[in-house]
């Protein structure tokens, strides 16, 4: 398929409220796309009209409220008179005892949203799914680095494994094969191609102008900032070490990946994994001791500083991001940059007193 133009292109995005979802939208209206958001209820919508109240007022940004996306034909009336799909939206781990509360919605809101394509989208021509690493990993005890050609190879056990992430990771996997095999088994139907973007653990800012304190933040930002701002629970050295460790990515570059995955021609057809570096947990101890305000460093958790000592660390788990430099041309920020970007953004969210910014950023 063609790469899609800006102009006069619409792009209707799920989970347009989300973490990702909102700086998704964020790079598509900067970049001249129209967008439809999809969101669960008319309530739903209040923040994305707060961030970009511009593009609501001049018919660039609209919205479309399903409130079930597992429903059937959910998603036909959305789908017509767009250009482009991605499709953010799936369940995050959950701890609910049934893992279909899981895994159900994931795959049917998948194929959900595709069958609808196939039907109502005469305009469509890409549609680009997020997916995940969970979906490429089968967890091993050697060191190993995982490409596009990669499976997770343990569903079932996962799925009944009880674990809220293991149950997720097989959502992830379940739902991607579901969306690449109705992709080949209707490819003679459809005018459109498909691309999914598997990013690794999503960190950096939120977007979101009403997260008041840090128990606000959800999924992997809550992650971060318990690990390595609250130290709650503090972690073992185990944790904060290689068998804790696993691959990021900023949230910003999951969503730019997103953006070109429609604009690049070459992308159609592609699984790409969007993914920054390996880490573990005490590397970003270590930066946010070193980068952090002086007036904050004294709470801050010290973790194992030993681990990284040697200047050395080696990863349990690696992901070759070659393909989403070379296809969509992405340059991955790194920890030191993400690390400050939060900062700067919880010190503007009054969650500190930062009384040597000037200072503190000058050194940056």
């Amino acid at each position: 398929m063609p790469a899609l133009s800006t102009t006069p292109s619409k792009i209707l995005v799920t989970g347009a409220n989300g973490y990702i979802g909102l700086w998704t939208v964020k790079s598509l209206l900067e970049r001249g796309f129209s967008v439809r958001a999809v969101v669960r209820s008319e309530s739903k919508s209040e923040v994305l009209q707060s961030i970009f109240p511009k593009f609501v007022g001049n018919g660039k940004l609209e919205f479309a409220f399903i409130g079930d996306l597992t429903k059937e034909s959910a998603f036909d009336e959305a789908v017509k008179g767009v250009e482009g799909i991605l499709h953010l939206a799936s369940p995050l781990p959950s701890a609910s005892p049934d893992p279909q509360e899981t895994v159900r919605p994931a795959v049917e809101g998948t194929i959900g949203i595709l069958k609808s394509a196939l039907h109502h989208g005469s305009s469509i021509q890409r549609i680009v799914i997020t997916s995940s690493i969970a979906s490429q990993i089968t967890p091993s005890t050697e060191a190993r680095t995982y490409t596009e050609a990669d499976w997770n190879e343990r569903v079932e056990q996962d799925v009944k494994s009880g674990n809220p992430f293991f149950i997720y990771r097989a959502s992830k996997t379940l739902a991607e094969r579901a969306a690449w095999d109705f992709y080949t088994n209707n490819k003679s139907l459809i005018a459109w191609d498909l691309a999914t973007i598997n990013p690794s653990f999503v960190y950096g800012p939120p977007l979101e102008p009403s997260i008041s304190t840090p128990s606000g933040l959800g999924g992997t930002q809550n992650i971060w900032w318990n690990t390595v701002i609250n130290a709650t629970p503090e972690k073992t050295k185990e944790a904060l070490g290689v068998q804790g460790g696993s691959a990021w990515v900023d949230v910003r570059d999951v969503a730019e990946a997103h953006v070109r995955a429609l604009e690049r021609e070459e992308a159609g057809g592609e699984r790409i994994t969007a993914s920054s570096e390996s880490y573990i947990w005490q590397e970003w101890l270590d930066l946010v001791n070193r980068l952090a305000p002086k007036s904050i460093r004294p709470s801050l958790p010290q973790g194992y500083p030993d681990l990284t000592s040697s200047g050395k660390v080696a990863y349990l788990v690696s992901f070759d991001n070659g393909k989403s430099e070379r296809v969509l041309g992405l340059k991955y920020r790194t920890k030191e940059e993400t690390l400050r970007d939060v900062l700067e953004d919880a010190e503007r969210r009054g969650w500190w007193k930062n009384e040597e910014s000037s200072e503190h950023h000058g050194k940056l």
